[in-house]
Order: C-alpha cells, then sequence, then structure tokens
C-alpha cells in the first residue's frame, strides 16, 4: 500500500505545481481559443505516443468544445505497433504532410502536447504551423525538454516553435515513485497533469466566449434523455472542418 499512497501523493504535488505556477499560462491559453473560436476557428490537437490521448480527450467530448479537431496520424499515436511508433515520432517530414491534409486555417489554434518536447514529429508539426501563421500551444514538462536534446535535426526543441508553453510540472523520465528493490521507477504523471491542463485550457475559453456574449458550441452527453438535435447541429456545422 505504500507505492500506491506514494503515487497519490506524487500526483497531489504536480498538479499543485501546476495550480501554483500555471494558471496565468492555462488561463492565456484559454483566451487564444476563445479568440479564434469567436473569429469562426477551429482548435487542433496533436501529440505523438501516449500524448496522443490528451490530445484526443477534449474531442467530442460531454461539456467539450465541437470545433476540436484531433489529428490522429496511426503510425505515430502507438495505439497499434507501438515500437514503430517511436521511431517514426523521431522522424522529420511530418508536419507539411499533415498539415496538408488537416489544412489548418490562420483564424485556427493548435495544442500539441510532447512530454520531452524533442522528438521531432511534434517539432514538425508546431513549427508548419507557425509557418502557416497559425498559434501553438505546448504543453510539455520543463524539467525534461530543458534536460534533453533535441532529436529534431534543427536543433529546435518543441519550446522553440511555440507561441504558449505550459508545464506540466512532471519530473524528469516521467515516472514518479522509487521502489526498494527496483531500479527502474514507477507512476508516471506526465497525462494526468496535461489532462487536468487542457480541460482547464477548454474551461476557460468556454467562460471567456460567454464573457465575450457568445454563446459556446458545447456538447452535451449522448447519454442522457435529451434530444441528440443539439449536438448534430453542431456536428453540421463542422462538417468537413473536424475531420475526426
Amino acid at each position: 500500500m505504500k507505492a500506491t499512497a506514494a503515487f497519490s501523493s506524487k500526483v497531489d504535488e504536480v498538479l499543485n505545481r501546476v495550480r501554483n505556477t500555471q494558471m496565468e499560462a492555462i488561463i492565456e491559453a484559454g483566451n487564444l481559443v476563445a479568440h479564434r473560436l469567436a473569429d469562426d476557428g477551429v482548435l487542433h490537437t496533436f501529440g505523438t505516443g501516449h500524448s496522443h490521448m490528451v490530445a484526443e480527450e477534449i474531442a467530442f467530448r460531454a461539456g467539450g468544445l465541437a470545433p476540436v479537431n484531433v489529428i490522429l496520424e496511426p503510425s505515430l499515436t502507438g495505439n497499434e505497433q507501438a515500437s514503430k511508433a517511436k521511431f517514426a515520432e523521431r522522424m522529420e517530414g511530418w508536419g507539411k504532410i499533415i498539415l496538408d491534409y488537416h489544412k489548418p486555417l490562420p483564424q485556427d489554434c493548435l495544442i500539441v502536447i510532447s512530454n520531452s518536447g524533442r522528438n521531432a514529429a511534434p517539432i514538425d508539426v508546431a513549427w508548419e504551423a507557425q509557418r502557416r501563421q497559425v498559434p501553438v500551444i505546448a504543453i510539455l514538462s520543463r524539467a525534461y525538454c530543458d534536460k534533453m536534446d533535441s532529436r529534431h535535426s534543427s536543433g529546435k526543441k518543441l519550446t522553440d516553435v511555440a507561441d504558449l508553453v505550459i508545464d506540466n510540472c512532471g519530473e524528469l523520465g516521467d515516472a514518479s515513485v522509487k521502489l526498494e528493490g527496483l531500479e527502474a521507477p514507477i507512476g508516471p504523471t506526465s497525462n494526468i497533469s496535461a489532462t487536468f491542463i487542457i480541460h482547464l485550457i477548454i474551461v476557460r475559453a468556454i467562460e471567456a466566449l460567454i464573457e465575450k456574449g457568445i454563446q459556446p458550441p458545447v456538447l452535451l452527453s449522448g447519454n442522457l434523455n435529451h434530444s441528440d438535435s443539439p449536438n448534430e447541429q453542431l456536428i453540421r456545422k463542422y462538417w468537413g472542418r473536424v475531420r475526426y
């Protein structure tokens, strides 16, 4: 039971660090998303490996925003052939291919999640978005990104190609608990805090839209006893722009 208590305590520590150090950046990110949606933009999200789950978490979500297009490239998510995806995310050239397909517009914005901030694919996607004048919000671990070398030939890290960086406040290597008799640490925290952060961004964006006098395009749960028509109206409105 000591291990579960230690991990629970570590998660509390990480989330408290997020609350105490990252809220200003999170509010700024929410305001940016609201500004873009008010201009008829769409929020795109992208992550490789386990980070893709954070990108996917806010898409087509009860209580979330309808105009969220999660970019799920099968070769990079690790849902299948995970060991191959590990090498694919280190390859360059993904940015133009992916954004040529998803076609983000200048009034859109993009959230890129990458715990280490060092792999080529997330850097490529963020950099290409900036070239297309699409602002980029990065969610990553500063402890990880600042200490590791880039795997991109330019030497750039995700922090270098993002307009706004939010620290998930995790530890170098992600795993947070050491057990006697086991060399490898256990209990990763990156997706826990990143999911917390990305939902905070959405909550602030919805609040900011209301402050602007704009009705936020929020989805209802499909498992309640109400008509599906409000959700269907939003789906029709963003059909073609939300490829997910």
